[in-house]
C-alpha cells in the first residue's frame, strides 16, 4: 500500500527496476511511492554483489525485530518541553533565512519539518509560533508556490499542511532549470561581446559552472550501480593506458559485456561523470581517456607538451 512499508513484493520489484538500468523516480512511479523511499531502500540495503530483494526484506525484517518503541528511548517532538521546540524552530529558521527563505514561511516550515505527527492545522501552527493565523495563511501560501509544502486533510476534514518526503528532489528540480537558463543566457552574452574579450571570458566561467550545476542536480534516470560502473570503466582506461574495446574491459572487469556497454553508454550520456577526463570513442570500437579540451587553454596544453623543464628554463 502506498504510504506503507514496502512488501517483499516491492523490493522485488525494486530489484528488477534497478536491474533494467531504470532511475529511482521511474521505479518510485511504478509502485506510487515517494523517490525518496526508493532511494533510502536501495542505499540501506545494497551491498557488494548489489541490491538484492531478499536479503533487503530479511534486513528489513530484522530491523523491526531490533526496533524499539520511540517512547522508550526520546519523546517525540510534540511532546519535548515548549522551550526547547520554539528554540529549535528559531535557530534552524534564522539558517534558512540566509538561504533566501522570507521569515515566516521559513518558521512555519521549521514547524512542519519538525512535527511528530507529520501535519499540522493552522490553528496549531498558530498556537506553536504564536502569531496571526493571518501569517500562517501568507507563509503557507509562499511555501505551497514554491512546492516545500501541500495541503491535505485528515479523517475530521481537517485540513492539514504537510511535507513529503520527495520535497527535496522536487526543490532541487526546479533550481535545475533555472540555472540551465543561466548557463544558456550566459553562451548568447559570449556571442554578443566575443570570447576572446574579458566580458566573454567571465561569461564562460559563469555558463560551465552553472551548467555544472544543472548537471549535477538534474535527475539523469542513471542509478547508482550504474554511476559505480561508469567511474570503475573509467578507472579501468586509465590504470591500461592504452584504448580498450568493450569486450576487452568486459574480460578485464569479469562482467557481463551488456554491463561495460551501460557504463560506456552512461558517461556518453552524462559526461560530467569523467570530469576532468573525456572517453573517447576511437576506430575498430575502441575507448580511451583524454584530458577534456576545456580544462586546459591552448597556451596550457602547448606549455606541457614542452615539458616543465624546458619551460623553466626560459624564465627569467
Amino acid at each position: 500500500m502506498p504510504g506503507g512499508r514496502l512488501t517483499h513484493e516491492d523490493r522485488r520489484q525494486i530489484a528488477i527496476g534497478l536491474a533494467e538500468g531504470l532511475g529511482y523516480a521511474e521505479i518510485a512511479r511504478r509502485l506510487g511511492r515517494p523517490t525518496s523511499t526508493i532511494s533510502r531502500e536501495v542505499a540501506r540495503n545494497s551491498a557488494p554483489g548489489g541490491y538484492l530483494a531478499d536479503r533487503a526484506q530479511q534486513a528489513a525484517g530484522q530491523r523491526a525485530h531490533r526496533r524499539r518503541p520511540v517512547q522508550a528511548t526520546e519523546p517525540p517532538a510534540d511532546e519535548l518541553p515548549a522551550e526547547s521546540v520554539r528554540g529549535f524552530v528559531e535557530q534552524f529558521a534564522t539558517l534558512l533565512v540566509g538561504t533566501g527563505l522570507p521569515r515566516m514561511p521559513a518558521r512555519v516550515f521549521v514547524c512542519l519539518l519538525t512535527s511528530g505527527s507529520g501535519g499540522l492545522t493552522s490553528a496549531e501552527l498558530v498556537r506553536r509560533l504564536q502569531v496571526s493565523p493571518a501569517s500562517v495563511s501568507k507563509a503557507i501560501g509562499y511555501l505551497e508556490e514554491i512546492e516545500l509544502v501541500r495541503r491535505t486533510r485528515d479523517s475530521g476534514r481537517r485540513e492539514r499542511y504537510v511535507i513529503d518526503d520527495n520535497v527535496w528532489l522536487r526543490a532541487f528540480k526546479a533550481d535545475t532549470g533555472a540555472h540551465a537558463e543561466v548557463a544558456a543566457a550566459a553562451r548568447h552574452g559570449i556571442e554578443i561581446f566575443g570570447s576572446g574579450t574579458p566580458a566573454g571570458t567571465r561569461l564562460g566561467q559563469m555558463a560551465q559552472f552553472f551548467a555544472w550545476i544543472s548537471e549535477q542536480m538534474n535527475d539523469s534516470g542513471l542509478t547508482d550501480a550504474v554511476v559505480r560502473d561508469a567511474l570503475t570503466v573509467l578507472a579501468a582506461l586509465v590504470h591500461a593506458a592504452r584504448p580498450l574495446t568493450v569486450d576487452d574491459l568486459a574480460t578485464a572487469l569479469d562482467w557481463p559485456v551488456r554491463r561495460a556497454a551501460d557504463a560506456l553508454d552512461a558517461i556518453s550520456r552524462r559526461p560530467i561523470l569523467a570530469d576532468p577526463l573525456a572517453v573517447e570513442r576511437l576506430g575498430r570500437g575502441e575507448y580511451a581517456v583524454t584530458p577534456r579540451p576545456d580544462r586546459l587553454s591552448s597556451a596550457q596544453r602547448d606549455a606541457l607538451i614542452v615539458g616543465p623543464r624546458a619551460t623553466r628554463g626560459t624564465r627569467k
